[in-house]
């Protein structure tokens, strides 16, 4: 039930993958978040947030919202949510910083590969989004380099001889 939601939800297809893909991917963390606008006001707007080992997916929630005022961010479901979804995949995130503690909540700050920051916020009470965020972003980049390894090993091998096995 939740993968067809998950795929309900879907504003746009992954640029670099077959979309049935995406539901085929295990889902790390499905919850509440809060994120700040980046309009002028720089409201704090509930976010239905799903984590895969792929990436973050952010669900506008509607009849729910919370403003400046409520924390929320705990698992509780709004009333609705909305059919788009904003996607930030680990391969255009650089890292997550700025983790600050304030009156029970958590801040921190997602920064993609572009420079541009993205400022979230959640309850301090169990295991925090961000640390989870940071983890599978880490996983991403280890799993990344390791396929570039096999590769350049791979094709040294199909170019010949890499000069080890000559007696000098």
């Amino acid at each position: 039930m939740k993968m067809k939601l998950v795929c309900l939800l879907q504003k746009k297809k992954p640029k670099s993958q077959d979309p049935s893909l995406w539901l085929l991917k295990p889902l790390m963390r499905d919850g509440l978040l809060e994120k700040r606008s980046s309009g002028l006001l720089q409201l704090w707007k509930k976010k239905r947030c799903v984590l895969t080992e792929d990436g973050l997916r952010l669900h506008n929630c509607k009849g729910g919202a919370g403003g400046a005022g409520g924390a929320g961010g705990g698992d509780t479901p709004c009333a609705a949510w909305s059919s788009g979804a904003k996607e930030l995949r680990f391969e255009r995130m650089a890292t997550v910083d700025c983790v600050e503690y304030k009156r029970g909540l958590v801040y921190f700050t997602v920064v993609m590969a572009t420079g541009k920051e993205i400022d979230f916020r959640c309850p301090q009470d169990g295991t925090a989004w961000n640390a989870e965020i940071a983890l599978a972003l880490v996983r991403y980049k280890n799993l990344q380099a390791v396929q570039t390894g096999r590769n350049r090993h791979l094709s040294s091998a199909h170019l010949g001889s890499t000069g080890e096995d000559v007696e000098l």
